[in-house]
């Protein structure tokens, strides 16, 4: 088991991605502080294993409780991921103060806090291995939309751009303490936020039916299909683990190839 030992610290842990990288990890071997916003779940332990904490990540005063937990039970943190995040389908035409505002507290500052109070324990899960080898990770969530821009999603564009700049800017300062930092960027993954996507009116309307969404979605991967939770878990769980001591400061795209063609070649 990859993460036999390790304490990690989960995100978004009640969504389609959070729940497939909460499982497993507990597969792997780890203890998993599931977290998701309060009332989403029971505090405390829960059926699969793990110990579900409610937290809004754009609180610090939730998050510093968050961590203070961590520290009463574990008295450190291997692993952090950062898979919380919100969409908002619009141009920033349509787009309100409140809900830039709020994309931002969520994707980027729930990051930064998430991060700024677990480094203490990452420190220590490094520290008390005393080998000089044992590296902490942290797993942020970017997006391909961080690097190219689906119509009328700028302020979730914006979000995992910083993201991805966040990420880069800590793999650099804290690579000499033993805390790794890298971004997975996924595509199109099957989950409940790209149902939603499906489903709206703004870039996944466009008058069509779910059905020819979903197939011309599908027809613009090399792969011919979206990618799934579990596509995403075994990314998260390798960078994790020590198989990926020597990987930092990296923006993982996980997009079933779509990003490495250029689309206009299929019209």
């Amino acid at each position: 088991m990859k993460l036999s030992g390790k304490t990690a610290f989960v995100t978004g842990a009640r969504g389609g991605i959070g729940r497939a990288i909460v499982a497993r990890f507990l597969r792997e071997g780890a203890v998993v502080h599931a977290a998701d916003l309060p009332g989403s779940g029971p505090d405390g332990a829960q059926e699969d294993g793990s110990r579900f904490v409610g937290v809004d990540v754009a609180s610090e005063a939730d998050v510093a409780a968050a961590m203070a937990e961590v520290r009463e039970r574990s008295g450190k943190l291997d692993v952090l991921v950062n898979a919380a995040g919100i969409e908002l389908e619009k141009t920033i035409e349509d787009t309100t103060l409140e809900e830039w505002n709020r994309s931002f507290a969520v994707n980027v500052t729930g990051t930064f806090l998430t991060c700024k109070h677990a480094l203490p324990l990452l420190r220590a899960a490094v520290a008390g291995a005393g080998d000089g080898e044992t590296t902490a990770s942290v797993v942020n969530f970017g997006s391909y939309d961080g690097f190219l821009a689906d119509p009328g999603l700028a302020a979730y564009c914006a979000t995992k751009g910083a993201v991805h700049a966040l990420t880069r800017a800590m793999a650099c300062d804290h690579g000499p303490e033993g805390v790794r930092v890298n971004a997975v960027c996924p595509g199109y993954i099957d989950t409940p936020m790209l149902q939603s996507f499906f489903d709206g009116a703004g870039s996944g309307g466009d008058g069509r039916s779910i059905e020819q969404l979903q197939d011309a979605v599908r027809g613009v991967h090399p792969t011919r299909r979206y990618g799934t939770p579990t596509d995403i878990a075994n990314l998260v769980n390798w960078l994790a683990s020590d198989e990926a001591a020597y990987a930092s400061g990296q923006l993982w795209v996980l997009d079933g190839g779509m990003s490495a063609q250029a689309q206009q070649m299929r019209l």
